[in-house]
């Protein structure tokens, strides 16, 4: 076995990676592209965590932003990262990974509830954990959900694979002069005021000096580069780069 720079990770997965041309829905294609990328780090004996978005499917914030009441919003996009965990399930299990979903919405006829001692028990015995329904609480994203889990679940790291090759200091598909960091603090990140994951999760995994890794994972093998210690995408960690 390769020598990996992580024994146990978190990956957080942008819920537009699932979906098709058009922007919306569950493209089976992209769902089996994710599963063969990540068997391809867990063959290697890594623990793994799994957190998917809903961004292809709804948004509840946007959702209360036309209108709809933030709270009932916010419900209907966590159960729509219960859809992204199971389509992602099913994929995972096509290519022969065991995996369970976990969910903090109980849904009883697709997944186990989220008890964190039953899904330590679970990544012990190698399987995929699948982490869906958020934190089972309103006015807190997925990316807060990934930072939570990964303290509880002792990750190494948060990877979070994006459609950007890492962190800017402007959006690149807006600014062609955008610079990337290849290494940022979190207290940079807050200063600047950086789009990398909410500033809740930002101040959780500050608080537990727990790493964010950010990468394209478009990108076929930059999963896999990652995790055996190549340098790729953005690290956010602790230490102060200025």
């Amino acid at each position: 076995m390769p020598d990996l720079r992580y024994k146990r990770i978190l990956l957080k997965l942008s819920g537009e990676i699932l979906a098709g041309k058009s922007g919306f829905g569950i493209d089976p294609e992209k769902a089996s592209y994710l599963a063969n990328e990540i068997k391809s780090i867990h063959e290697l004996g890594l623990d793994l965590g799994l957190i998917i978005g809903a961004g292809n499917i709804f948004r509840g914030i946007e959702a209360a932003s036309r209108g709809m009441d933030r709270v009932t919003g916010d419900y209907l996009g966590m159960l729509a990262t219960i859809m992204n965990a199971i389509s992602m399930q099913d994929a995972l299990e096509k290519v022969n990974c065991q995996t369970r979903t976990l969910s903090a919405i109980d849904v009883k006829q697709i997944s186990e509830p989220y008890i964190r001692r039953r899904a330590i028990r679970h990544i012990e015995k190698g399987r995929i954990v699948i982490v869906a329904g958020g934190t089972g609480n309103p006015f807190f994203t997925t990316d807060s959900a990934a930072a939570l889990r990964a303290t509880e679940l002792g990750a190494d790291i948060v990877i979070k694979g994006t459609k950007v090759d890492g962190i800017y200091d402007r959006d690149p598909f807006v600014h062609e002069n955008a610079i990337k960091y290849n290494n940022i603090s979190f207290d940079q990140v807050l200063k600047e005021n950086l789009r990398v994951m909410d500033l809740t999760a930002i101040t959780l995994c500050k608080e537990n000096n727990l790493p964010i890794q950010v990468f394209d994972i478009k990108i076929p093998g930059a999963l896999k580069k990652i995790v055996l210690g190549e340098p790729i995408g953005t690290i956010v960690s602790e230490r102060n780069y200025d």
